[in-house]
């Protein structure tokens, strides 16, 4: 389970327990909720105080505290967005992001589908949320290696609107946003990040001094095999280190090079991705499995309420997405090409992953009809 290694969030039980479907009191508890981003010192600790906008805004040195934490946690997405207008932008999040609904949903359908060609994804993201319906019980993540930039071209080139979704997990698991209309940040994207999960995510994250050997690493390949590895700073964020592989059979395995990492008192989380052309280099605490089990405790998500959707194989965070108690449906004939990426085990992935668990169900394929038909032999109604 997610388990924090330093404070998070000041929690309150109150709403967490049993909550009724669109309760009138949910937005007054959500106020209470992202109140929380406010109380984050530059030391990690919880400040004290009630919980409220009030509590949280009444000096001029919290305020600060504020704007330098924000600043901080959210380097490389607001990039050089002025001082000044941080505070007013944070403030529109809190009342602009939908976030804190996805304690009141049924279901939540996660969309962590690793195609073979990137142009796939909106077409099979078209299908599950035709599948889903307008249904208020049912929410919507996304789930992907992808950066958020790239996430919300591919939206566009498929007509699918950011507002759709209720949380995406980007980068392999290294950043986590919500939709947001209020966003209006150097990017210009419409999300919000999540601010509580970047912290949770920091325990132990090398930053530049990992940075700097993965950069050292790739230099040594090259000189041995030709330009095979380059670093793409384009996509890469504070927690999240991407790396271009033009030769992805000529790289060692993941184990090998977070072995190396570990050497040289580095610790962080590999993951080859888009069938080993992408390397992500992640915070040890960080991974999309990890993203869904912080959702979990953060929001009071129902676990046996998530429905996860896969392919027949993935990146090599795979196995991670289908353990659980959550359900999950595999989509057939999607992801094949991505068994290279696993074939360097020393061990088969079938002896690793429930296949045979009541709750995973193998669709015949990835159309509305064969999703619907897995869906009602998992038992997830809509009713």
């Amino acid at each position: 389970m997610c388990k924090p290694r330093q404070p998070q969030w000041q929690r309150s039980n109150v709403g967490f327990e049993n909550p009724e479907q669109n309760s009138p009191g949910d937005s007054l508890r959500d106020i209470q909720d992202l109140s929380l981003n406010l109380k984050l010192s530059l030391d990690g600790e919880k400040s004290e105080g009630t919980g409220t906008f009030d509590n949280s805004l009444d000096s001029i040195d919290r305020k600060s505290n504020l704007e330098n934490a924000f600043l901080k946690l959210s380097n490389g997405i607001i990039g050089g967005t002025e001082k000044a207008s941080l505070m007013e932008k944070a403030e529109q999040n809190v009342s602009g992001s939908r976030f804190p609904v996805l304690r009141s949903k049924k279901y939540i359908f996660v969309i962590a589908v690793d195609c073979d060609s990137v142009s796939d994804i909106p077409k099979i993201i078209k299908t599950i949320m035709d599948v889903a319906g307008k249904e208020n019980s049912i929410g919507l993540i996304l789930s992907t290696s992808l950066s958020i930039c790239e996430v919300h071209s591919l939206l566009i080139s498929g007509s699918i609107s950011p507002l759709d979704f209720d949380a995406l997990i980007c980068n392999s698991g290294g950043d986590l946003y919500y939709p947001s209309t209020s966003s209006e940040d150097g990017t210009g994207l419409p999300f919000s990040v999540d601010l509580d999960y970047q912290s949770h995510i920091e325990y132990r994250w090398g930053g530049e001094g990992l940075r700097k050997t993965l950069v050292r690493w790739a230099t040594s390949v090259n000189e041995k095999k030709g330009q095979i590895v380059s670093e793409d700073e384009s996509r890469s964020t504070v927690h999240c280190y991407t790396f271009d592989v033009k030769e992805p059979e000529s790289i060692p395995p993941v184990k090998e090079l977070r072995k190396l990492m570990r050497i040289q008192a580095l610790r962080c989380n590999v993951i080859y991705c888009q069938n080993g052309t992408t390397l992500n280099v992640i915070p040890v605490l960080a991974s999309r499995a990890q993203a869904l089990r912080y959702l979990y405790i953060r929001w009071g998500m129902e676990l046996s309420g998530i429905v996860v959707f896969a392919g027949e194989c993935g990146d090599t965070d795979y196995e991670g997405l289908l353990r659980g108690v959550h359900k999950t449906v595999i989509l057939k004939g999607i992801g094949n090409t991505a068994l290279k990426l696993h074939s360097n085990r020393t061990y088969p992935l079938d002896h690793v992953l429930p296949f045979d668990s009541p709750n995973i169900h193998h669709a015949e394929g990835c159309s509305n009809e064969e999703i619907r038909s897995s869906l009602r032999k998992l038992q997830v109604s809509k009713e």
